[in-house]
């Protein structure tokens, strides 16, 4: 698929939002691209990222499950992987002690932690082996702060930014660079599928998915450890995450993403 002259990307979680803007990034840079995601949205986003001058792969698979991410891997077929975005992602609102379903609170640390952390491990070597090569995790500043009503969404995103500095400080100096992005909230299918549309999160400002990837892939390419893209107040967040107690910052955090506060 890849030409001699043309470097591969994948990208996880690619059929829509930051996912498929990340794809368009890559492509009008002149990678070639193996997309990854389980719905039937993937096709028509390949296509888009076609459009972008690239050639592109679709692989339709379920990263949640182990045999997807084997899926996945099965169909690099031990091709050179240069960028690896690890974007796939999936979040539940409400209270975990609640009516939210013991099924869907797993599939979060399936999707966003246990599969990021098989499909890097599938690449990652290649990469130190051939002394190069670029990994971008897309974490968030919910994993900044303790998250009531999203607590297992919140931690998978502290586990991911957690995971990529460590991995960071094992590869840098093996010519591989991985990067961290935290982005705040987004305007994407996320909240749609956390069932948060009720939120006071999800009725307030929001960046969209295009400037979100543009600033995730400069970051990657500059080599950089993380970045915190979009509004102001997302960095004025996670500046003052450092700093505050958590119980002060599971307070404010709560109140945005309560169920019904978009009411309140």
């Amino acid at each position: 698929m890849t030409t001699a002259t043309r470097p591969l990307a994948v990208v996880t979680g690619a059929s829509s939002g930051i996912g498929l803007e990340l794809a368009k990034q890559f492509a009008r840079h002149d990678f070639d691209l193996v997309l990854a995601a389980e719905d039937a949205e993937l096709a028509a986003a390949a296509d888009e990222v076609r459009a972008c001058g690239a050639e592109v792969e679709a692989v339709r698979t379920d990263l949640a499950a182990p045999d997807g991410v084997e899926e996945l891997a099965r169909r690099l077929a031990g091709r050179p992987v240069e960028a690896l975005a690890v974007n796939a992602g999936v979040g539940v609102n409400g209270e975990f002690a609640g009516d939210t379903r013991l099924e869907d609170q797993l599939t979060v640390v399936d999707l966003n932690v246990r599969s990021a952390v098989h499909l890097t491990k599938r690449i990652l070597p290649g990469m130190v082996g051939r002394g190069h090569g670029r990994v971008l995790f897309t974490s968030s500043i919910a994993g900044t702060s303790p998250g009531p009503y999203q607590a297992v969404y919140a931690a998978s995103k502290a586990f991911l930014t957690s995971f990529s500095e460590g991995l960071r400080g094992e590869v840098k100096d093996k010519g591989v660079t991985v990067t961290a992005m935290l982005p705040g909230p987004t305007d994407t299918e996320f909240f749609e599928r956390a069932d948060m549309e009720d939120t006071k999160l999800a009725a307030g400002a929001k960046d969209s998915a295009a400037e979100i990837a543009e600033a995730g892939y400069a970051a990657l390419m500059a080599g950089k450890d993380k970045v915190v893209p979009g509004m102001a107040k997302n960095k004025i967040q996670t500046a003052a995450s450092r700093v505050l107690p958590d119980e002060a910052k599971a307070k404010q955090q709560g109140k945005m993403t309560k169920p019904g506060s978009a009411d309140a």
